[in-house]
């Protein structure tokens, strides 16, 4: 009895340890059991979620297919596009027997192709988009949203974040179909060939305005992923010889330039600026476009540098366009609006462009239209405070057609405007040029037609000698 007592207390010891054992193997296998539990109802609310969403898809495709196969289209004889063909297998009609995740991803994509086309023709007066009805696309406006939303709460990201998950998708493809029909130089480049003989050039309209409608979807906080997916295919249909084509590419820049910090361009500001200056001989229909998108790109990124050789080259090929056509009244209206941005960027280093820039500026100043008059007043104005036009010979000749401007303005609508914007120029060249302007002004002093002026010049030259 006496060698059992020891084993009793180390025997009691085991069995405690083992209990303790067995109860933690019990709650590792409960845990365990738990976590399955968990993962397979996650995975069946996932399955429910995927079939929510993607029967919300088709509720939604349902009520646009009907509007699309009602609506009225006639294309031309000469049409080689059917946009409504292209259009209708993109809206899920009916369940999909073998529906998965790589499905549902599918069918959302193609779903937001059509309501990318769709939505983009609101502002579209080509004939391959004109005949789409409004309320047709406001509804794909309004089902894109709600598709938006759904996909939000399935697991991705709401507005433009579903677009921009599809970007990396779509982008390559959409890049693919303009350059289908875009002209092609052969290895030596002794040969082009034109790849719209094989491809109709339909199909590049549609995919630049499928592109444009992504690109101004997105804003500021996915700048960085915008310009990396975005560039190249925006570059592909500024090289594209379509106007339709280059001016979807155009309007794309100009929401880049405008949305993103210039920092994300630094990597291909080489390749946009070229593309820029290339496409500054483009159509009047565009011109508008390719004046704005290239001053906004120059001047986001030149803005450091005012005696970059993208400035320089960008503004001379614009003036040797405006001076191959000076009284085409659409193209220095369009100049003249969008220019400013330059001028303030280029600064000092305008002065080396008076002798093309004044002689376009006096031609103009006596135009037949009050918008051409006022905005060459307003950048008259801009340019003399920009550079106090030192050191040129335009002082005498500026005056003089100021003053022929400020008796002519009696026969313009817009004359107060313009003589109050002639009476501030004046006053301006008066304060910077001092005896060079009075010696020019002093032919006009005393003509009674410019007595309104003289005022406002004697007030103000009394009290520059005042102080």
């Amino acid at each position: 009895m006496g060698t059992c007592g020891p084993e009793g207390p180390t025997l009691k010891r085991l069995n405690d340890i083992g209990a303790h054992r067995l109860r933690a193997i019990k709650r590792e296998t409960q845990r365990v059991a738990s976590s399955v539990q968990t993962a397979r109802k996650a995975e069946s609310e996932m399955s429910k979620s995927s079939s929510d969403l993607y029967e919300l898809l088709l509720q939604l495709s349902e009520p646009i297919s009907e509007a699309l196969s009602k609506a009225p289209y006639a294309p031309s004889q000469s049409a080689t596009v059917s946009v409504k063909s292209l259009l209708e297998p993109l809206l899920a009609r009916k369940p999909n027997p073998n529906f998965d995740g790589a499905n549902l991803r599918a069918s959302i994509r193609d779903f937001t192709l059509a309501c990318a086309l769709l939505s983009a023709s609101q502002s579209s007066a080509h004939e391959l988009l004109s005949w789409i009805p409004k309320d047709l696309a406001a509804a794909a406006d309004s089902a894109f949203l709600e598709i938006s939303g759904a996909y939000s709460d399935y697991g991705g990201k709401s507005g433009d974040g579903l677009v921009a998950e599809l970007m990396a998708e779509v982008m390559p493809v959409l890049k693919e179909r303009i350059k289908e029909s875009s002209i092609d130089k052969s290895a030596d480049g002794d040969e082009v060939s034109a790849a719209s003989a094989r491809v109709p050039v339909g199909f590049a309209v549609v995919a630049a305005y499928q592109f444009r409608w992504f690109v101004t979807q997105i804003d500021y906080s996915h700048s960085g992923k915008l310009c990396a997916l975005a560039v190249p295919c925006g570059l592909t249909a500024l090289d594209h010889w379509s106007p339709e084509v280059k001016g979807q590419g155009m309007i794309s820049f100009i929401h880049i330039a405008k949305s993103v910090d210039a920092a994300h361009l630094a990597w291909c500001q080489d390749a946009i600026l070229d593309a820029c200056r290339q496409n500054i001989a483009s159509s009047d229909e565009i011109w508008h476009l390719v004046v704005e998108m290239s001053v906004l790109v120059v001047t986001r990124t030149q803005q450091s540098d005012p005696r970059s050789a993208w400035f320089d080259k960008i503004l001379n090929e614009m003036l040797s366009h405006l001076e191959r056509q000076p009284r085409n009244k659409e193209r220095r209206v369009a100049w003249l609006r969008y220019v400013e941005p330059l001028f303030n960027g280029v600064g000092l280093v305008l002065l080396a462009h008076f002798r093309r820039i004044f002689p376009l500026f006096f031609k103009w100043i006596h135009a037949d239209d009050d918008e051409t008059v006022l905005l060459v007043l307003k950048q008259i104005e801009t340019v003399i405070k920009l550079t106090w036009i030192r050191n040129t010979p335009y002082v005498e000749r500026l005056v003089d057609e100021l003053a022929t401007l400020h008796k002519e303005a009696a026969l313009k609508r817009s004359r107060e405007e313009i003589r109050n914007l002639v009476s501030r120029i004046l006053i301006l060249l008066h304060q910077c040029k001092g005896l060079q302007f009075e010696e020019a002004w002093g032919k006009h002093r005393n003509d009674p037609n410019l007595a309104t002026i003289a005022p406002s010049l004697s007030e103000r030259r009394s009290t520059t000698v005042f102080q």
